[in-house]
């Protein structure tokens, strides 16, 4: 009996703490110890059975005997906070380790003691913070190191001079500074080396070239690093070479040399003439698969015989560079070329017509140069960006080509002197593409009309005609217009003239107190509304037309810059908000379903999820999640005071309850707590960290602003409209790209340089941070009295004057202390430099404003 009570007690301690269950002081304890305190445990049983010996848990190996742990791989377990000690660091015989794609913020002060065996370490996409201790050292056996997409920074250390074994080495998208560790030259074993998007500076360490003979691919690009191409000489190995973004400078000689087959140079402050490196150099190009060295200070010609010799090549940017009266270069035989710029390369003459025979080019951009005459017969199947603006371009452009555009991702012909027949574009397509052109589309007229020999009866009758015809078509206007403003709310057959017939083929119509917008479908029922997480149920677009009241103005939640946003009720209760786009799209509907799916399956706390989509006709409709407490601009600038049903949220309580009471919480309401306001700025860094970093390709916002950022149910902020620039604009040079007014960074007044990037997200989203800081608006405030015009201006300067105390809000000062805040002043004057290169990175914004967070009274 006594044996079978102790049974029960086992049996009830191994269901309740399943965690614990291995044996004190072993690989299967620590490792369960380790996932418990990292906060794994709801993880169900046939993924982890911590009944089971450790050697047959998921992510677990072991070696022969089944003794020890030898490999281990956690990626995206979801495991927060710092490693803790006396777990992990007790692996003894651990010889791969994988953290990859959690939220570790630092490691145990024993990690450090694997590294005996340790031959491969993994803490890429984490949350680590603070230098890099010299400790890395104790790896000596270490052969693949991979530290990127974290929030290091300082000096990375000289005892990387231990790593004798080190293969793969990446520091990548951290905020590592100073200068390469001259350490790292007695890792000659390494193979591929990336240090991209760090604040490296200073110069290469000497005999960098020669210590790698078996480097084959060397990412330096992104940082602030001063040298010549010299510095890579004796790279006998290497196959891929990117230094973009640095401050290298003087010939490019030194670069080209075998066998290397991607060179990407771009972006630095090289000079002197291209055309040498083909007299003075042996380099193989039949090797070269990509080469950009855009935007330095190159002169002289075109490279020379890259048509014989460089037949392999699918990449060439010679762009934005100091040639001068160049010639199109002969490379109609590079068959495999898929990208080509030259634009801002003195081009002058015409665009040959055998520039068709490049059958897989994709891009071309041959702006901002000096060619004339027509365009030629450009039959390229997979052309997708074409952009011709800023020349001298003359003539008609050929039918053919016109009809190839619709398919196109994007194409620019502004700024020159074309004609076109434009009836199969949209008005804003024609006024953003073709600037500057001529819409000469051809008109049929009646013979007859032009006949001189006509009597005065026919004339007087024609007269006549002509007179009843216009009242006739006053009035109907008349009534059109009458009949539309009593019949907001309903979808009626829309009578098409003949004009209408060539782009408006569908019955339906709709128009708002604000917006008009077409629906080109013939049968509501037959257009599918797409739902990602209830693939099963059969939405069509009435579901959508009965779940906002047919688009009523009632159900309308804001205007955007892409469109009217309306509340809905899908069948079943789904509570979503419906945008609709008005701007036009140049994607075809199985491209636009592609991206909007690849966008449904973007995930992150701090992101409003795209829930759906539909595509009715021409409209590309975005499904979204609902968000209950609104936007941030909103509570901060617009609401009225809100109405709160349950405790008093200035207590600052909002973390522990569950919220459901409130309705439209206000500006003296939860705003009022410089934590709260603090945790919106911490979570909407976190969203555009994610889009820049975590994403591949990275999502560049393009619209960071207040009113982008919304509360959901939690009070949990969440940043919206992330990827529909990219469907829904026509171009970089529509107000879509450019942003919003307050909002928008200081180089975007230069054409040249109205390319959003994610340094201009950064500055958006340092004005939101001022939003919060300040409570001022971005743009509209009083500022006269500091005679400044916005609010960037207005605390900058104040900063620049040591008053930056003063910006605080007044509602928040008392509510926290008030050396975080000015910190918080600090970093949102980094976001919003002049200069783009002296703005921080998103990872490191998120990085800094976790070190000033408000600490959690227990």
């Amino acid at each position: 009996m006594g044996f079978g009570f102790l049974s029960s007690i086992l049996v009830l301690t191994l269901f309740f703490k399943p965690l614990v269950s291995q044996e004190p002081n072993t690989d299967g304890f620590f490792i369960s110890n380790f996932l418990q305190k990292m906060g794994v445990t709801e993880i169900s049983s046939d993924v982890y059975n911590f009944s089971t010996p450790v050697c047959s848990w998921q992510g677990v190996f072991c070696d022969i005997q089944k003794q020890n742990v030898i490999g281990f791989v956690a990626s995206g377990l979801g495991l927060s906070g710092s490693i803790p000690e006396t777990t992990i660091g007790k692996l003894s015989k651990l010889q791969s380790l994988d953290l990859s794609n959690n939220k570790i913020t630092s490691l145990s002060a024993d990690f450090w003691s694997l590294g005996s065996n340790l031959k491969t370490l993994n803490l890429s996409f984490n949350q680590i913070s603070g230098s890099l201790p010299t400790n890395i050292g104790n790896f000596g056996v270490l052969q693949n190191l991979d530290l990127s997409f974290n929030n290091f920074s300082g000096e990375p250390p000289e005892s990387f001079n231990t790593l004798l074994s080190l293969q793969i080495l990446k520091l990548n998208q951290n905020g590592f500074s100073g200068r390469i560790p001259s350490g790292i030259l007695k890792c000659q074993n390494l193979v591929s080396v990336d240090l991209s998007k760090n604040r490296i500076n200073g110069s290469v360490p000497g005999g960098f070239g020669t210590a790698f003979p078996k480097l084959k691919s060397l990412d330096l690009s992104e940082n602030e690093i001063h040298g010549r191409s010299s510095d890579f000489s004796g790279l006998k190995s290497i196959t891929h070479l990117n230094i973009s973004g640095n401050f290298f400078q003087g010939s490019v000689m030194g670069v080209f040399q075998d066998p290397l087959e991607v060179i990407d140079l771009s972006r630095n402050q090289f000079q002197g003439h291209i055309s040498q490196v083909h007299f003075n150099s042996s380099f193989n190009w039949s090797n070269l698969i990509f080469l950009d060295v855009s935007a330095n200070q190159l002169s002289g010609e075109f490279f020379h015989d890259l048509n014989n010799e460089a037949k392999n090549l699918k990449h060439l940017n010679l762009g934005h560079n100091r040639f001068t009266g160049q010639k199109f270069p002969h490379i109609q035989k590079l068959f495999n070329l898929e990208y080509l710029n030259l634009s801002k390369t003195s081009l002058i003459g015409t665009i040959p017509t055998d520039i068709s025979q490049l059958v897989s080019l994709r891009i071309l951009d041959l702006s901002q140069n000096h060619l004339e005459g027509q365009i030629p017969h450009l039959d390229i199947k997979n052309l997708r960006i074409l952009d011709l603006s800023l020349n001298n371009l003359t003539g008609e452009i050929l039918p053919s080509l016109l009809e190839k555009l619709p398919q196109m991702e994007n194409f620019n012909f502004s700024f020159n002197n074309l004609t076109l027949c434009a009836s199969q574009f949209s008005p804003e397509t024609f006024k953003t593409a073709f600037i500057g052109s001529l819409d000469s589309c051809p008109i049929a007229a009646n013979p007859d009309l032009f006949r001189t020999k006509t009597t005065k009866h026919k004339g007087m009758k024609l007269a006549l005609a002509i007179t009843l015809s216009i009242v006739c078509f006053l009035v109907g206007l008349l009534c059109l217009a009458f009949g539309c403003r009593r019949k907001t709310r309903m979808w009626a057959v829309k009578q098409l003239s003949y004009k209408e017939e060539a782009s408006i083929s569908g019955p339906f119509s709709f128009q708002t107190d604000s917006t008009t917008w077409v629906a080109d479908v013939k049968q509501a029922t037959a257009v599918p509304v797409v739902i990602f997480e209830k693939p099963l149920l059969n939405f069509t677009f009435v579901d959508l037309l009965s779940a906002t009241s047919h688009f009523d103005r009632g159900t309308l939640l804001a205007e955007g810059r892409f469109g009217p946003v309306y509340r809905g009720f899908l069948p079943g209760g789904v509570q979503v908000a419906v945008k609709v786009l008005v701007h036009g799209s140049t994607m075809t509907d199985p491209e636009a379903a592609r991206e909007l799916e690849s966008l449904g399956r973007i995930k992150h706390p701090n992101l409003v999820p795209l829930a759906g989509y539909c595509l009715a006709g021409d409209q590309r409709i975005a499904i979204y999640d609902y968000m209950e407490n609104g936007n941030l601009h909103n509570l901060l600038h617009d609401l009225p005071l809100g109405v709160l049903t349950t405790e008093d949220w200035s207590t600052d309580t909002w973390e522990e309850d569950n919220n459901t009471g409130i309705q439209n919480v206000g500006s003296e309401g939860i705003l009022t707590s410089w934590r709260f306001r603090h945790k919106i700025a911490l979570g909407t860094a976190r969203a555009l960290s994610f889009l820049h970093h975590g994403c591949y390709p990275p999502i560049i916002h393009r619209d960071v602003k207040a009113s982008s950022v919304y509360l959901d149910s939690e009070l949990e902020p969440r940043l919206s409209d992330f990827g529909l620039a990219k469907i829904f604009g026509n171009g970089t040079e529509d107000e879509i790209s450019r942003g919003s007014p307050g909002y928008v960074p200081p180089e975007f007044s230069d054409p040249e340089t109205c390319i959003p990037t994610p340094k201009s997200d950064v500055y958006g989203f340092g004005v939101v941070l001022l939003e919060l800081i300040t409570g001022k608006k971005a743009v509209g405030d009083d500022y006269s009295e500091e005679k400044e015009l916005n609010l960037v201006s207005w605390v900058r300067g104040l900063v620049r004057n040591n008053q930056g105390l003063r910006v605080i809000d007044p509602k928040i000062r008392e509510t926290g202390p008030e050396v975080q805040m000015e910190e918080a002043v600090r970093i949102g004057y980094l976001c919003t430099a002049d200069l783009p290169t002296k703005r921080p990175s998103m990872q490191q914004i998120v990085g800094l404003l976790k070190d000033i967070e408000p600490v959690v009274n227990q």
